[in-house]
């Protein structure tokens, strides 16, 4: 015998199915226009990464010796192409010591002639070519002369091919001005003026990556810049200290590859308590998932991971964000004003 609520639910059921039924359902559009654009622009996703590739961020100590820091580095890099690593990043003012007062005094000139002027560019040149591979130089404290006899300073990353050719430059966008109350106070923008343009540089066996330069991996919108323009990997050299790091550099790599659905590599000089400044270290690789793949601790090391094209589409498949964006509701900061070069 049927209970009343099943005959309740059974009624409903059929006014539901019949045609006829006063009760309706209203469909809703699921996409508009801009929408269904974004889903088929992103189609070919799974070409992001042309085939499986090793990356490896080398976390090195820097000295006060300019030269026996290019020397190590060149050190280390090797070991890293060694291994089998064809993509190496170094971490932020790798060169030098980090901080403010050491800025003008390492800084190098890389225009109009770096290999004239710019004894870290040269070394850098070479430690791609004789390794062949790519390299993401961290970054070095870059002077600019102005006509007006003034000077400039930027925190400036350099990315080499295997032949030693430059493929591009990235000044750090986001200078690092905090003051934590009980924590730290400091002030790049004293000494050091931001760069102006997203960066974006083609890897022609691989692929496109983005890098950018240590606190601008809290912007997220030149992370989705470049993840919408195609990249796979987000590269950031950075230099995070003993107070932000624990609390945010491991989230901030994991916040950007789960929002982008790609891989995120973040490489920090090692800690050093004698210096002034002292590093977080845990230079680490992060999957599209969000799972840390390889993870330093605060010692010199070097983590490497291979980053494969089919984790990115099995991502994107499985939770597919590329496909539900609502640029019918809020805007693509993709296709608004982006700077790719500098003015």
């Amino acid at each position: 015998m049927q209970s009343a609520t099943w005959r309740t639910f059974s009624l409903l059921t059929a006014s539901f199915l019949r045609p006829s039924s006063r009760i309706t359902l209203k469909r809703q559009p699921l996409t508009s226009a801009p929408f269904r654009t974004m889903a088929s622009s992103t189609a070919a996703a799974h070409s992001l990464l042309k085939k499986p590739v090793k990356l490896a961020c080398v976390q090195l100590s820097s000295t006060t010796d300019k030269e026996h820091n290019l020397s190590h580095a060149a050190d280390k890099v090797k070991e890293a192409a060694s291994a089998g690593a064809k993509i190496v990043v170094l971490p932020e003012c790798f060169n030098s010591p980090y901080g403010c007062d050491f800025f003008p005094s390492y800084a190098e000139a890389l225009l109009p002639s770096p290999e004239a002027t710019s004894p870290s560019f040269r070394a850098l040149s070479a430690i791609a070519r004789e390794n062949q591979i790519y390299l993401v130089g961290g970054s070095i404290p870059e002077l600019v002369e102005e006509e007006q006899g003034s000077k400039k300073y930027y925190n400036t990353s350099l990315v080499f091919s295997p032949s030693g050719e430059l493929l591009a430059t990235h000044r750090k966008v986001h200078l690092f001005d905090i003051d934590i109350p009980g924590g730290i106070t400091f002030k790049e923008s004293d000494v050091l003026s931001p760069g102006n343009k997203v960066t974006i540089v083609d890897l022609p066996e691989y692929g496109k990556i983005a890098v950018a330069i240590c606190y601008d991996v809290r912007f997220p919108e030149l992370a989705m810049v470049a993840a919408r323009r195609g990249c796979f990997a987000l590269i950031y050299p950075g230099a995070f200290n003993t107070v932000t790091g624990p609390k945010h550099w491991k989230l901030l790599g994991q916040a950007r590859a789960v929002d982008n659905q790609l891989y995120v590599a973040l490489c920090s000089p090692a800690r050093d308590t004698g210096a002034s400044y002292h590093a977080y270290g845990h230079s680490l690789i992060v999957d599209p998932m969000a799972q840390v793949l390889v993870e330093a601790d605060e010692n010199e090391a070097i983590v490497s991971a291979e980053l494969d094209g089919e984790k990115i589409e099995s991502a994107r498949k499985g939770i597919p964000l590329r496909d539900q964006r609502r640029f019918d509701v809020y805007p693509d900061v993709s296709r608004g004003d982006v700077k790719f070069e500098e003015p």
